[in-house]
C-alpha cells in the first residue's frame, strides 16, 4: 500500500502533483526535437500510452523553433529539459508547462556569475509564463562545489545540492517546484531520496532510476527503488527510464503504471539472488539527445556479447549523447558514449579513443577480457 504523502500540491498547468493528487507517470520524447514530425509522433505515442507529462529536450535554436511548432499541434502537458545553456528557458517557456534544470550544469555558462543569479533568472522566467519548475539533480553530473564539500560522501553531496537549491527557490518566493534525485544504482536512489524527504517533507519528489538500462534488468532496478520509496510515502510523480527502440517508448508508461498498481496492492517482488554481484550494464533511455539511432542497437549488442562475463562484478555504461556521456561513464569499469559517427570508449576516467560504430564492439570485448584477466592474476 502507498501511504498518504506529506508534500504540498503543485500544478503543472492543470495537472496536480503532490499531496493527495494521484501519482503522475511521465516519459521523454526519444527523437531529436528539431525533427518536429518525428517528435510530434513520439508525443502522440506517449499520450496514447497514458503519459501525464511528456518531457522534451532543447539544445539549440533549431530545437526551440521546432518546439514552438510542436506546441501548436498538441495539448499534451509538456516539460522542457534545459541542457547546459540555462538561458534557453526564456525562449522555450512560452511553449511548455514545466521547466527542468540540472544544478550540475549551471556552471558551464557565465562562469563568473553566481549560481543564485542564474536560478533567479530561471524562476523569473517560469513565474512569468506560469510554468512549474523541476530541480533535477543527477548523480552523474553534480556541481563541482558539492563534490569538493563532500569528496567521500556522494549521497551527502547530492542531498545537500537539492536542499540548497530548494532554499534558493524558497528565498525567491516561488513554491511551484519539485525535486528529482536520480542515479543508476537503485540503492543510492533510495538512500538519497529518503534523506531528502526527511529534510524537506513539503517538497514534491519525482522518482526515477536514471540509465536503468534494458528490460528486464532495467525494470528490476526501477522496481527496487520504487517499492522502497513509494511504500514509505515518498514520490509524487515518476518515470521508468528504459533503453528502448523509439516506437516502444510507450512501454515506460505501461511499466510505470504496473509498478504503481503492484505497490498499491501490496504485490512486492523479490530481488533475484546476487542481482548486484555480477555484470552491471547501465544504459540511458533513448531520448531526444541521442545523435545516432544506432545507440539502441549498440546497447543491445553489448548486452548480448558480454553475457559470458555475467559472473564478474564489473560495470559497463553505454550513454547515448555528449551531454550525459562524458561524466556519467566515469564510475564505470568500461564506458561508451555515442556521437553522430563515433563511439568514445573509456576505462574509468581514462579515454581510450573514438571508434566507428562497426569497430567498437571487438575493442570493447578486448578491454573487458583484459579486466577479467587482471582480476584473476
Amino acid at each position: 500500500m502507498i501511504p498518504p504523502r506529506k508534500t504540498r500540491t503543485i500544478r503543472i498547468r492543470d495537472l496536480a502533483v503532490g499531496g493527495s493528487a494521484p501519482i503522475a507517470v511521465q516519459s521523454m520524447a526519444a527523437t531529436r526535437t528539431r525533427d518536429e514530425v518525428a517528435t510530434l509522433k513520439q508525443v502522440r505515442l506517449l499520450e496514447a500510452a497514458g503519459a501525464d507529462v511528456i518531457r522534451i529536450a532543447v539544445d539549440s535554436k533549431e530545437d526551440v523553433e521546432a518546439l514552438a511548432r510542436i506546441r501548436g499541434e498538441t495539448r499534451a502537458v509538456l516539460s522542457v529539459d534545459l541542457q547546459e545553456n540555462y538561458r534557453l528557458a526564456a525562449q522555450v517557456a512560452p511553449f511548455v508547462d514545466k521547466v527542468r534544470y540540472n544544478p550540475g550544469h549551471l556552471h558551464h555558462h557565465e562562469k563568473t556569475k553566481p549560481v543564485e543569479d542564474k536560478v533567479a533568472f530561471l524562476i523569473d522566467v517560469a513565474a512569468q509564463h506560469g510554468c512549474a519548475v523541476r530541480i533535477g539533480i543527477n548523480a552523474g553530473s553534480i556541481a563541482p562545489a558539492y563534490d569538493e564539500r563532500f569528496p567521500d560522501d556522494h549521497v551527502s553531496a547530492i542531498v545537500a545540492c537539492a536542499v540548497d537549491h530548494c532554499a534558493i527557490v524558497d528565498r525567491l518566493g516561488f513554491a511551484n517546484y519539485l525535486v528529482s534525485i536520480k542515479d543508476s544504482d537503485p540503492r543510492l536512489v533510495i538512500d538519497a531520496n529518503a534523506r531528502f524527504a526527511a529534510e524537506r517533507p513539503d517538497v514534491p519528489i519525482h522518482l526515477g532510476v536514471t540509465e536503468a538500462g534494458m528490460p528486464p534488468e532495467g525494470i528490476i532496478k526501477t522496481r527496487i527503488a520504487f517499492e522502497q520509496l513509494l511504500s514509505r510515502g515518498i514520490g509524487d510523480t515518476l518515470r521508468v527510464s528504459l533503453t528502448l527502440p523509439f516506437d516502444d517508448k510507450g512501454k515506460e508508461i505501461a511499466v510505470g503504471r504496473e509498478l504503481l498498481r503492484d505497490i498499491e496492492e501490496g504485490r512486492f517482488r523479490s530481488v533475484p539472488p546476487n542481482f548486484f554481484d555480477g555484470l552491471n550494464i547501465i544504459s540511458c533511455p533513448s531520448c531526444s539527445r541521442v545523435e545516432n539511432e544506432q545507440f539502441i542497437e549498440l546497447a543491445e549488442d553489448v548486452k548480448r556479447l558480454t553475457r559470458y562475463a555475467q559472473e564478474h562484478k564489473l560495470t559497463i555504461a553505454i550513454m547515448g549523447c555528449r551531454v550525459n556521456g562524458p561524466g556519467e561513464t566515469d564510475d564505470a569499469d568500461l564506458g561508451l558514449w555515442c556521437g553522430p559517427n563515433f563511439v568514445n570508449l573509456k576505462k574509468g576516467e581514462l579515454e581510450l579513443g573514438a571508434f566507428r560504430y562497426d569497430e567498437i564492439l571487438p575493442r570493447l570485448v578486448q578491454e573487458l577480457d583484459a579486466l577479467i584477466a587482471a582480476r584473476r592474476d
